[in-house]
């Protein structure tokens, strides 16, 4: 364990406040650029987060296999053959009334028979806690990439000069206070983040979409109880108590999510004991321990701006939304390894001082739509929750009727939410310094749809190269160049990068079998899978196309 002892000041390139997912996402990132960082987190070192999050999205294990820690966190969380589907049921114990199948742990990466099994992906989602998922980046970012981390730390304040930021952090064991030097902050501090109060800026948006009670539990018999195939996510449908329960073990621990109703406006009001055995449907004869419980509100909310001078938020610390499709965390890994490669170009000397602007410039206006969809999404589903008729759990063929039809509905609703093709693959950067717009429009995108696209803004379309590599494997840290043709000039290209310090690797991909997307000559990507630019031929200016990649 390489955790760098207090001293009276240190000198660092970034500073990161917070070590959950996104903080050392973008910790384990800088270091393997070999960019100098400090993490300080107020946790002890190793103690489990919440149970919040329960989803890790494709694009965030396509950042996570670039990191070098995806097979770990794909080989973590529920058992190898437990079923991770989606269930809707009259109660958690009643009758299923539909699913949405989700390959197993086992079967994940040879699965064709879901949703998302043909997505475009070396990297398909990954369903895990984010007490199994946490303990694995913390490992493998101290332990295995040398990133610094103090623990039982926070941040008490900072100030800003030409020169970076200068820090104050407090040792929560004796109250040591330490001066932290820095070229730039990064608040990955969560939604009471101080560093986001400490630059000014203000959430907007929706402040309360739901209301939920929380409760993870301790119910070994609860697995036995189930009728039929248990699910990783489980909605009970009833007109009692509408709530969700996920499967955290597969084994005897799982998450009672209790849905209030747009009336139930005081936490305090509502009998958690009650609603939980109404969404379990269970009596007072079923015995579980609560191991924490959590009362929250589901918002949609945005930072009205995400970065001031030599300061960033990321995560929980720049929006929040009703986490739907668990967006939460994920988007806050895209902020990580967006920022990571802006910092290190900087840092690095490459990049100009303008290449910093494309953080707030592409991320947020992503992170607002997404706010919409989540909100959109979420008032679709508590309107449906709140016309469960009293007779679904009849025993009669009416009933059997109507619990078919709210089962067929459920799944039509839903499966945008738990195969979200277009928020992982569909979304493109517009109005960016750094990316060199031409005349086609990106296709448009919804949270369940996209179209793959090599506009530039867009995502790189995937594919195998023919030794078996993902063409992501081949990316290089700053721009690779693609070049589809191999008659394809691309010296003057390669001149104004080496001119510059700029990193290019050129990737030859005239023998490879293409999708039908790449269909220019030669393409600029960056290492965050989005390209920069295309054409059929290198520009006559080349000075002038490097000089804006790298906002000089």
């Amino acid at each position: 364990m390489k955790i760098l002892p207090i001293c009276d000041a240190a000198d660092v390139d970034v500073l990161i406040v917070g070590a959950g997912p996104v903080g050392l996402t973008l910790a384990t990132d800088l270091t393997l650029r070999s960019i100098s960082t400090l993490s300080v987190e107020t946790r002890a070192y190793g103690e489990l987060p919440s149970v919040k999050s329960n989803h890790v999205s494709a694009r965030s294990m396509e950042v996570f296999r670039r990191l070098g820690v995806a097979d770990q966190i794909r080989s973590a969380g529920l058992p190898p053959r437990y079923p991770v589907d989606v269930v809707f049921r009259t109660t958690m114990t009643g009758i299923e009334l539909s699913r949405i199948p989700i390959p197993c742990r086992e079967d994940r990466l040879n699965a064709t028979d879901s949703l998302d099994a043909t997505w475009p992906t070396a990297e398909p989602p990954h369903r895990i806690n984010q007490i199994f998922l946490e303990p694995i980046l913390l490992d493998h970012a101290v332990n295995k990439c040398g990133v610094k981390l103090w623990t039982e730390t926070r941040l008490t304040g900072f100030v800003q000069s030409d020169q970076g930021v200068t820090a104050t952090v407090v040792r929560n064991a004796d109250g040591e206070e330490v001066t932290v030097r820095a070229r730039y902050l990064v608040g990955c501090d969560g939604s009471r983040s101080l560093v986001r109060r400490g630059i000014g800026a203000r959430f907007e948006g929706e402040p309360v979409v739901q209301r939920v009670q929380s409760t993870y539990i301790h119910a070994p018999t609860l697995r036995d109880r189930i009728k039929g195939a248990p699910g990783w996510y489980n909605y009970s449908l009833n007109p009692r108590r509408c709530g969700a329960v996920i499967a955290v073990n597969g084994l005897d621990r799982w998450i009672v999510h209790n849905h209030l109703n747009p009336s139930e406006v005081d936490f305090e009001s509502i009998d958690r004991d009650k609603s939980i055995r109404d969404i379990l449907g269970v009596g007072s004869d079923f015995r579980y321990e609560v191991l924490s419980r959590e009362d929250w509100i589901g918002r949609a909310l945005v930072a009205d701006r995400i970065r001031a001078d030599n300061v960033f938020i990321a995560g929980d610390a720049a929006h929040l939304w009703v986490p739907y499709a668990g967006y939460g965390m994920n988007a806050g890994i895209a902020d990580a390894t967006n920022l990571a490669w802006l910092l290190a170009a900087r840092l690095q000397g490459w990049g100009g001082s303008e290449i910093l602007d494309a953080y707030q410039a592409e991320r947020q206006p992503i992170t607002r739509q997404v706010s919409v969809m989540a909100m959109e999404h979420a008032r679709k589903v508590m309107s449906a929750r709140q016309a469960i008729p009293t007779e679904i759990e009849n025993d009669d063929a009416g009933a059997a009727a109507l619990r078919a039809e709210i089962g067929k509905r459920s799944c039509q609703l839903n499966a945008a939410q738990f195969a979200c093709g277009g928020l992982n693959f569909g979304y493109y950067y517009q109005g960016s310094p750094i990316i060199v717009e031409d005349e086609e429009t990106a296709p448009p995108y919804s949270m369940g749809d996209f179209v793959s696209s090599t506009v530039p803004g867009c995502r790189a379309p995937h594919f195998w190269l023919q030794d078996g590599r993902s063409v992501y494997d081949a990316l290089g840290p700053g721009y690779t160049l693609l070049q589809t043709s191999g008659h394809a000039e691309i010296a003057r290209i390669e001149a104004a990068c080496a001119a510059r310090g700029v990193p290019l690797v050129v990737l030859d991909l005239s023998n490879e079998a293409l999708p039908p997307e790449y269909s220019h000559a030669l393409l600029i990507c960056r290492s965050d899978q989005h390209i920069a630019w295309r054409g059929n031929a290198q520009p006559d200016d080349a000075d002038a196309l490097v000089a804006q990649l790298c906002a000089a």
